[in-house]
């Protein structure tokens, strides 16, 4: 129950931001990552209705392929970055970071901290919200946001209203 919880204050956060991304003419985009794969449910794309649809299911538990995911959110931006040169990019990671599913023969926390450096020497400004319940919590999620160079912050800290004037002030810090 507290996941699902967390999840619709998530969703929340993630349409106000999108709904601001809109306004200001920006793109939005949503990658999952469960099971053994990441898959791209909302391309990059700054259409609200897109958004909700795409939020209206979003699965959760089970699995956490974060390599793959962290892999597939830098094609993305790279992809982006090539087509739209004057973009500044932003991956709001939104996890527990407890990757245990590999895509190739490291560990799956060591193939994640690669790709995270791969992230940051893109240039990708990257926000990371622990998705872990503190009482459990393994520094993981810390221990990610270092290798991105990013702010850590935990959900339980950030309900939707917070969690969006989190990521705008992280954004003001990135145009900086």
């Amino acid at each position: 129950m507290a996941v699902a919880e967390r999840m619709n204050a998530t969703k929340g956060a993630i349409l106000s931001l999108l709904t601001d991304a809109y306004q200001r003419r920006d793109k939005v985009g949503l990658i999952v990552f469960q099971k053994d794969r990441a898959l791209t449910i909302l391309p990059p794309t700054n259409s609200i209705e897109l958004a909700r649809r795409a939020l209206a299911d979003l699965p959760v538990g089970g699995k956490t392929p974060l390599p793959a995911g962290l892999k597939l959110a830098y094609e993305t931006f790279q992809k982006e970055m090539l087509i739209h040169p004057d973009v500044m990019p932003m991956m709001i990671l939104l996890s527990d970071c407890a990757g245990n599913v590999s895509i190739g023969n490291l560990h799956p926390q060591k193939e994640a901290h690669q790709i995270a450096d791969k992230i940051r020497k893109a240039n990708i400004h990257s926000i990371v919200i622990n998705m872990e319940n503190e009482i459990f919590d393994q520094g993981l999620a810390d221990s990610l946001a270092k290798h991105l160079d990013a702010s850590c912050y935990s959900l339980d800290e950030l309900k939707a209203e917070n969690l969006y004037r989190t990521v705008r002030k992280e954004l003001k810090i990135a145009l900086t």
